[in-house]
């Protein structure tokens, strides 16, 4: 995965130096929001988990463009929606393990949040820098 070349192996660790300060607020936001919703609230799991989306991939768009992956890749038109189509790759990944922990293995709504900490972010970042700010 790490490139070969020394400067490009300094950028590629970079890039995920900022992304895991950037994703982990981003996560922690959306998590935020899911556990006042869901567990707070005590509203379905599931829409806990689609308004923990909404204002994370607003936000994620953001930080994530100005920020994570500066330097890295162009933006072009197509960005914005390849940048879409990831996040609602995580929105995907994220009502899986919502539905998965709650409903077939009955577990507590807490349970989902560890895959969407641990196991979604790395799938985002990849496809972010390898396909949406290349």
């Amino acid at each position: 995965m790490l490139p070969a070349n020394p400067a490009e192996r300094r950028a590629v660790l970079a890039q995920l130096f900022r992304f895991i300060l950037t994703g982990g607020f981003v996560t922690l936001l959306g998590v935020g929001v899911y556990a006042i919703v869901a567990l707070g609230l005590r509203w379905h799991p599931q829409a806990g988990n689609l308004l923990a989306y909404l204002v994370a991939m607003g936000t994620g768009y953001f930080l994530h463009s100005k920020w994570s992956f500066k330097g890295h890749g162009s933006r072009t038109q197509t960005t914005g929606i390849k940048f879409i189509t990831v996040s609602l790759i995580s929105l995907a990944l994220n009502s899986f393990w919502v539905w998965l922990l709650t409903e077939p293995l009955g577990l507590n709504p807490e349970w989902p949040i560890l895959p969407m900490i641990f196991v979604t972010p790395a799938v985002t970042f990849l496809l972010n820098r390898q396909w949406v700010f290349r």
